[in-house]
C-alpha cells in the first residue's frame, strides 16, 4: 500500500528550527519528484519545495517565502525525503503535506501531485 507520512513538526520560536521528514512505504520514493506544500488557515495552498527524482538530476526549488531559510534533501537508504526549516517566521504556521509528483520532475516548487500524507502541524509563536 503506498504511503506518505510526515513528522518532525511542533511548536518553535521565530528564528528556531524544524526538522520535517516525509517517510514513504509501498514505492521508492528516489523514482520520483517529492515535494513540500503547506495549508494555512484561511489561506491558499502554497508549494514550499520540490526535489526531483535523482535519476533526473536531484534539482531542488524553493518557493520565494522560504528560499534561503529551507533545505529539501533525500536519504534513498531511508526512502525519506527531509525539509529542514531554519530562521522560522511566524508566517511559516501551517500544516505541512509532503507529495509524490507523477514522475521524476518537479517543474518548480508547486507541482502537481498524485499522492500526499495526512500532514503535520508546524506552530512558529513566542
Amino acid at each position: 500500500q503506498l504511503q506518505l507520512v510526515e513528522s518532525g513538526g511542533g511548536l518553535v520560536q521565530p528564528g528556531g528550527s524544524l526538522r520535517l521528514s516525509c517517510a514513504a512505504s509501498g514505492f521508492t520514493l528516489d523514482y520520483y519528484a517529492i515535494g513540500w506544500f503547506r495549508q494555512a488557515p484561511g489561506k491558499e495552498r502554497e508549494g514550499v519545495s520540490c526535489i526531483s527524482s535523482s535519476s533526473s538530476g536531484g534539482s531542488t526549488y524553493y518557493a520565494g517565502s522560504v528560499k534561503g531559510r529551507f533545505t529539501i534533501s533525500r536519504d534513498r537508504a531511508k526512502n525519506t525525503v527531509y525539509l529542514q526549516m531554519n530562521s522560522l517566521k511566524p508566517e511559516d504556521t501551517a500544516v505541512y503535506y509532503c507529495g509524490r509528483t507523477g514522475g521524476p520532475f518537479c517543474r518548480g516548487p508547486s507541482p502537481r501531485f498524485d499522492y500526499w500524507g495526512q500532514g503535520t502541524q508546524v506552530t512558529v509563536s513566542s
